[in-house]
């Protein structure tokens, strides 16, 4: 019953709950029980990697018969978290799981996020998670990947202790900012290729539209005054040619040198509203040309101006 100590029972619906996903607050709020008794079960009782009610029910009994005193949950004096820290990592990585991020990982994660400077090598996470060492390490290798936690020597040993540094947080945003930039390019050349007049192609161009905003906002002021020139001096080179134009000659006209007009045409990709309300498409090898921009006209305002 609440209050009460779990039951054969309450494990068993534990080990389904949790093959199926759901969090410690969700199974605790099912059970009539407080998240931290939910997290606290999980640590104690699973078995190598894993959740069994069986095994879980016996490591519980064999516990109960030893009599021991009761341990005080606060404050931790063998390195180990307090008990509401433990509760605190639990919740905060399920938030985290439910962004998309894999269960294990957001344990990890959270894990590290709430360690000390010196970070938490392999063995740390394992004792603290109650997990697999091979848990361990492909959490790690997801967070690597993903630049999220670096690696230092252990200075104690031959270990290597793992850590999330100041930087994370604006490599996290430098990378969402670049992907952002990414799909509305792909976007952009999605609606290009379907036709703008297409139910498709304008669907791609509005989202285009959106992820460039988006990409945009989000990198904020990083462009200098001489970078906005260059871009504005090669898009009225564009226009005033009326033509297609290759890079090098478009270097020749504005007497530059190729690396700074190759920098001002990347700077047009990059930042597309600085050439808002045309666009700046290549049709050849190094060859470039304007044209307006497929989302500023609708097909009706397209199809009148034609006439």
């Amino acid at each position: 019953m609440p209050g009460g100590r779990l039951t054969h029972e309450d494990r068993r619906r534990i080990e389904v709950w949790l093959a199926d996903g759901l969090g410690y607050a969700e199974i605790g709020r099912r059970l009539g029980r407080p998240t931290s008794t939910i997290s606290r079960e999980v640590a104690r009782n699973s078995a190598p990697g894993d959740y069994l009610a069986d095994h879980a029910q016996q490591v519980a009994g064999h516990r109960a018969h030893r009599r021991k005193p009761a341990r005080p949950a606060e404050p931790a004096t063998d390195g180990q978290p307090t008990e509401a820290a433990r509760g605190f990592v639990d919740q905060f990585a399920t938030l985290l799981a439910a962004t998309g991020l894999p269960r294990m990982t957001a344990r990890v994660f959270a894990c590290l996020l709430t360690a000390d400077a010196s970070g938490l090598t392999a063995a740390d996470l394992v004792r603290r998670l109650q997990v697999s060492p091979a848990s361990v390490s492909k959490s790690i290798a997801h967070l690597e990947a993903m630049e999220l936690v670096v690696r230092q020597p252990d200075p104690g040993g031959r270990r290597e202790r793992y850590l999330i540094d100041d930087d994370v947080w604006l490599r996290a945003w430098q990378a969402d900012t670049g992907a952002h930039g990414e799909i509305a390019t792909a976007a952009q050349w999605g609606s290009e290729i379907f036709g703008t007049d297409t139910t498709a192609g304008a669907r791609l161009g509005r989202m285009g539209q959106f992820f460039s905003r988006l990409s945009e906002q989000m990198s904020g002021s990083t462009l200098t005054e001489t970078a906005v020139y260059d871009a504005l001096t090669v898009l009225a080179a564009l226009v005033h040619a009326g033509r297609p134009l290759t890079l090098d000659t478009l270097a020749t006209a504005l007497g530059w040198p190729r690396d700074r007009t190759t920098d001002a045409l990347e700077t047009i990709q990059r930042r597309p509203s600085i050439a808002d309300p045309l666009a700046l498409r290549p049709v050849g090898p190094e060859t470039y040309i304007l044209t307006p921009r497929p989302d500023r006209l609708s097909p009706a305002q397209r199809a009148a101006l034609e006439k």
